[in-house]
């Protein structure tokens, strides 16, 4: 829901500011004075096209802001488009805004980050329908004919059924098309998997073998500095001479002398297990030096066998992976495709018979489906035309078309017939009205535009009005071409559209203006020269002359008739 806009410098408005609460809200005022530039901001906003003319007269940009509202109902796809541009702040509500350049880029921001007019136009379609002279009309899309049937004829099961099935025949095709193609290359891809198992599995591999490997290759490659080290080691730790007592003589000594040391102060009896202690320490890691000294050994043939080892790991890592984890991988892979190579006419033939099961299913789900949503199209098109009568457009119809599209590999109907099929159904929806009679049905997007196109939609929205969840719904010169008899039944029909969203109405009629939760008459005005608009909000007196001078001039007459309009709105609202 638009709560708050607020436009500077566009077209002949200076600055505005403007609030909006739920419910219908009319604007009024002369021909000319900046009702629809108001609307015609709306559409900027929301992603229409714009060009420097736009720009109020000697300014250097034009700004458009508006805050919105995030309802319940559309809070899933709108979150989704913010979440996927990280723009996300307020899961309540969000800035859209607009600034027009009369030199560089023109601007367009979501949430204060700027953003491509294409996301901006996106995620308007959410927020705002536009009736009128706009391209933000959710009704002409029509993509979205088929969902607003549904919601009306309430498939929701019925749909998740088909849905269901028809993801899993997917899967089916899926694998299918894998193993055909798979058959097809067989002879050639058996071999070459039969090759790559068995150079893998003549290796022999084990995992972290390249590492101890590598580690013995340093061993044997410096076996005779690893020996001379090891050896000097030894003559210091163990051995020694008269000149130069080994470590093992030294800390025997120290055992010898702490133990008479704690003879005469056994407090001190400590330090002698201390020492002993690392005698032994030292005795073992002696016996652990030794032992490896004895095995260093001068091995020219297993340092060769160690290097054609780690060449063939290499080689083998080269072709299949990393590390010799992903090299078994890779076979344990090879394998399976293999099998599934030398089984694959016994898994086709069970996926073709799986494959036509679901399609049986599908076919049933699918007409059990279309035939409540043609159901539904009946009761659809009767309330439409009786909503048309009302707004005098007698002897208009409407109705729903149903296209199939032939397809020799889709489903079976019942009549034979083998038709395409999706994810949505098997069948396309257009809506198709005829304004006037002798015309012929046409496809909606088709017909005149104007106020004919907008009591089309309110009827649309009418009776739609639970399954359009677009919050936001702006009609501009609903009115064109009706009375004040029939403009009374408009407003009654906009203010209960007001019920579940909110509506902004620009009118010419008293009769439809009463009926505005908000009511704002746009004047344009001339102040130091410049043409501006000024809107302002009428409650009370102010509006009870605004409508009487919608019907003529102000005089005891027209005050009259005003003040009986608005008293048959209330009479109006309290009776529904």
């Amino acid at each position: 829901m638009l709560t708050e806009l607020r436009i500077t410098n566009f077209a002949i408005i200076d600055r505005l500011e403007l609030q909006f609460g739920p419910g219908l809200t009319t604007f009024t005022g002369e021909t000319g004075a900046g009702k629809s530039i108001i609307f015609d901001a709306v559409e900027t906003l929301l992603g229409g096209r714009v060009d420097s003319t736009m720009i109020r007269t000697a300014a250097p940009r034009a700004v458009i802001e508006g805050d919105f509202h995030i309802p319940p109902d559309i809070r899933q796809p709108v979150h989704h488009i913010l979440e996927r541009e990280d723009l996300l702040d307020d899961p309540e509500s969000l800035t859209l805004a607009r600034e027009i350049r009369r030199q560089g880029r023109n601007i367009a921001r979501i949430n204060g980050r700027s953003v491509s007019v294409k996301l901006l136009r996106e995620l308007g379609e959410h927020l705002v329908d536009m009736h009128g002279q706009s391209e933000h009309l959710s009704l002409l899309r029509v993509r979205e004919h088929l969902r607003l049937l549904d919601s009306f004829a309430g498939v929701d099961q019925p749909l998740a059924a088909y849905r269901q099935t028809f993801q899993a025949l997917q899967q089916v095709q899926r694998d299918l098309e894998t193993l055909r193609q798979a058959e097809r290359d067989a002879a050639r891809r058996a071999d070459l998997l039969t090759y790559q198992i068995n150079e893998i599995e003549a290796a022999h591999l084990q995992p972290g073998e390249d590492d101890e490997l590598k580690q013995e290759r340093t061993r044997l490659a410096n076996a005779e500095t690893l020996a001379r080290l090891a050896r000097e080691a030894l003559f210091l730790l163990d051995e020694g001479d008269p000149e130069n007592p080994s470590a093992s003589d030294l800390i025997g000594q120290i055992v010898q002398t702490l133990n008479q040391l704690a003879r005469t102060d056994p407090s001190q009896a400590g330090l002698g297990e201390r020492a002993q202690s690392l005698f032994e320490t030292l005795a073992d890691f002696t016996l652990d030096l030794r032992n490896y000294a004895e095995r260093i050994e001068f091995n020219p043939r297993r340092l060769e066998q160690v290097e054609e080892r780690l060449d063939l790991i290499f080689n083998l890592k080269r072709k299949y992976g990393d590390s010799i984890e992903d090299i078994l991988a890779f076979a344990a892979r090879a394998r399976q495709e293999l099998d599934d190579i030398t089984h694959a006419e016994e898994r086709i033939a069970g996926l073709e018979t799986r494959a036509a099961e679901l399609l049986a299913e599908l076919a049933r789900r699918g007409q059990s489906l279309s035939a409540a949503r043609k159901q539904a199209a009946e009761q659809l098109s009767r309330a439409i035309v009786a909503e048309l009568a009302e707004l005098h457009m007698e002897g208009a119809q409407f109705a729903v078309d149903f296209q199939y599209r032939p397809d020799p590999e889709g489903v079976p109907l019942e009549d034979g017939q083998k038709v395409a099929y999706g994810p949505h159904g098997l069948e396309s929806v257009q809506f198709l009205v005829a304004p006037n009679p002798g015309e012929g049905l046409k496809p909606l997007h088709k017909i005149a535009s104007g106020g004919e196109t907008s009591r089309l939609m309110l009827a649309l929205k009418n009776v739609l009005a639970q399954a359009d969840r677009t919050p936001t719904l702006i009609f501009d010169e609903i009115d064109q071409g009706i009375g004040g008899r029939v403009g009374a039944v408009v407003g009654k029909k906009l203010w209960r559209l007001g019920e579940r969203h909110q509506v902004l109405c620009v009118t010419h009629l008293p009769q439809l203006a009463a009926f505005g939760r908000q009511h704002y008459r746009v004047q344009k005005i001339v102040r130091q020269g410049r043409t501006t608009t000024r809107v302002e909000r009428m409650e009370g007196e102010e509006r009870l002359r605004e409508l009487a001078q919608m019907l003529g001039d102000v005089s005891e007459g027209t005050l009259q008739s005003a003040h009986e309009i608005l008293q048959g709105v209330r009479s109006t609202i309290a009776a529904a």
